[in-house]
């Protein structure tokens, strides 16, 4: 392992990490909590710090400070590589150069420059009064301009794309940040200064607009929105963004939660608007757990984004029909997530948006956020509207509307209380509803093997409970490793040698020597998993996920009660390899007959009677 990644892991402790994306509590020697990767309400999430690692019981991912980031952020290893680095003050020396060279970084300092050179220009340039004048008088003060690095850019074809080329960056890298649009038909050179007809043959994305930096949850720039100032005839849109990019997807991104994140974890409470000015006018009125979805409807990653910092999102969208419709397809994702969500009412004539309401009066906005209603009574009261629930046609268009909102409710008895309130208010038997749910609700698709054969299904199946018990198996065995020595001569070794842990069985076996000691680091070693040639992607490996299991499930059970169930597994162990034996029998009989190998189906035969 390099220095480099050594110093980051040394400063960085796994579990305060993991506690700024996961709500950690103390279990002996490690620290749980709920998995951020896959639903469950029981924490299955284990973190080790002396070990620095982590592992799920539920979802069975696992591994360092390096691979969360990754499987958190959706990060490259180098890019988790810069972002650990920079979190830690440790200054990059073996693996500079390789992260200078990774694409997506290169993005990401073009961007922070145009956004510098953006907020400069609005700033200090004369030309860039009349779009001062206009956020003054939309109510932006200068501190919050400046909070929020707002710049503005002229109305030239490439200001933009010259400054940056001239800062040294490629032109090929500035057409990929969407910053700079290349004219069809026209050559690129990745050289960092380019020559006159490779300028002449691209142009600025954004001409005459006031700017608006995004930035990932991690105060990296990886996009602008661009309002124009001066609306003119075939200027594009009043709004334009940065296209998809290696480091923006608009679906991946919330505006404002990199500034919000510390207000949302410490009030439990995320407030979703829609615009980037909403944003900004909350934040400067004092109001700091506001982030905005950008006009679009929430995504499921989105939805993640946002649970990582609060189960609760009160939300503030459009009153017409398209606002609704829109703001329903993120909230259906939300409600699926297990998101506590309510709808933010501004009360008719106080404002069309969080901006103007604040601008009117910034109680009346604040009492809207406090008093959101309930997201199921805002669903039955648009549904409910003018119906006539005396009227069976009206009833059942209410059920029709309601019962889908319902059934993506993931908690039985939080759905079957709005289940009831549905029932009562169309006067139907609740057992009614259930059986239309039920046919709402989507059927779970039953596991099938790639060929889809019962048989090799069932060996799916029995294979996975093998995998199970000889886990267990080993986790006590490392836990209590005084028990090795009793049991070492009777271990079933058919069967482990037949299960995913054969490694860990081998590497035992070069590493025991007979005693109760078991030395760590040697059965790493006898794995392979402490050359310090590998590459910096520390992987989890078989032996962490065992010991933190065995702490998990037996640091409060005696030695004399792990002897007993070491017993009990022995003979389940054995017993499944010969379930298991069998139907792998069954399997290749099954191909020996198609083949019409009569001898190999005796063989196979004689071998399954004796079992």
């Amino acid at each position: 392992m390099s220095d480099d990644i050594q110093q980051i892991k040394d400063k960085i402790d796994v579990a305060e990490l993991i506690g700024e994306y996961v709500q950690l509590k103390p279990a002996g020697v490690n620290k749980k909590g709920l998995c951020p990767f896959h639903h469950e309400k029981s924490p299955s999430f284990m973190v080790n710090s002396e070990r620095g690692s982590w592992h799920c019981f539920g979802c069975a991912k696992g591994g360092d400070i390096f691979s969360f980031v990754q499987e958190m952020e959706g990060l490259e290893f180098k890019e988790a590589l810069k972002y650990l680095a920079d979190k830690a003050g440790v200054v990059l020396t073996n693996y500079r150069s390789e992260v200078n060279s990774n694409q997506k970084n290169r993005l990401k300092e073009i961007n922070k420059e145009a956004a510098r050179f953006f907020h400069n220009f609005l700033i200090k340039m004369p030309a860039s009064q009349a779009a001062l004048d206009y956020l003054l008088k939309r109510g932006l003060k200068m501190e919050t301009i400046e909070e929020w690095c707002v710049g503005f850019i002229p109305e030239q074809w490439d200001l933009l794309t010259q400054y940056l080329l001239k800062k040294g960056f490629g032109i090929e890298d500035l057409v990929a940040t969407g910053l700079t649009i290349q004219k069809e038909g026209a050559r690129s050179t990745s050289s960092g200064q380019a020559n006159n007809q490779s300028i002449r043959g691209h142009y600025d994305r954004f001409r005459g607009r006031i700017m608006f930096p995004i930035w990932n949850v991690h105060d990296e720039v990886v996009g602008f929105t661009g309002r124009i100032l001066v609306e003119k005839e075939n200027f594009g849109g009043k709004y334009v963004n940065t296209p998809q990019t290696l480091v923006y997807d608009k679906s991946r991104v919330i505006f404002g939660l990199n500034k919000a994140r510390q207000e949302i974890k410490a009030k439990d409470l995320a407030v979703m608007v829609e615009g980037q000015m909403d944003v900004i006018a909350c934040h400067q009125a004092g109001m700091k757990n506001v982030v905005a979805s950008s006009g679009t409807a929430l995504t499921e990653e989105q939805v993640k984004l946002l649970k990582r910092y609060s189960a609760n999102i009160n939300m503030a969208f459009d009153s017409d029909e398209a606002g609704q419709n829109a703001a329903k397809r993120g909230i259906g994702v939300a409600i699926k997530e297990g998101l506590n969500v309510k709808v933010i009412k501004i009360p008719e004539g106080k404002g069309k948006d969080a901006d103007e309401c604040l601008k009117n009066n910034p109680e009346v906005w604040f009492d809207a956020v406090i008093n959101a209603q309930e997201i199921m009574n805002w669903y039955f009261a648009r549904a409910i509207g003018n119906k006539d629930l005396n009227n069976p046609k009206d009833k059942q268009q209410v059920a029709n509307l309601l019962l889908p909102e319902i059934s993506l409710i993931p908690y039985a008895v939080e759905r079957e209380y709005w289940l009831k309130q549905l029932a009562d208010k169309v006067g139907v038997e609740v057992g009614i509803l259930r059986e239309d749910l039920a046919k709402v609700r989507s059927p779970k698709s039953e596991v099938r093997s790639p060929d889809n054969s019962v048989s090799s299904y069932k060996l799916q199946v029995t294979s996975q409970r093998l995998d199970l018990l000889v886990e267990r198996l080993l986790a006590i065995l490392l836990h209590y490793p005084a028990l090795l020595s009793e049991f070492w001569l009777v271990m079933p070794e058919e069967a482990l040698l037949g299960s995913k842990y054969v490694a860990v069985y081998e590497a035992l076996k070069k590493v025991y020597n007979g005693v109760s000691e078991l030395d760590e680091e040697q059965l790493r070693s006898a794995m392979g998993l402490s050359d310090p040639s590998d590459n910096a992607q520390d992987k989890e490996n078989p032996i962490d996920i065992l010991l933190m299991k065995g702490e998990w499930e037996f640091s409060a059970t005696a030695e004399t009660e792990a002897k007993v169930e070491v017993k009990q597994l022995l003979d389940l162990i054995k017993e499944e390899w010969k379930k298991k034996r069998r139907k792998e029998l069954q399997v290749e009989i099954e191909g020996a007959e198609k083949a019409g190998d009569k001898v190999k189906v005796e063989m196979l035969l004689k071998e399954f009677q004796e079992l």
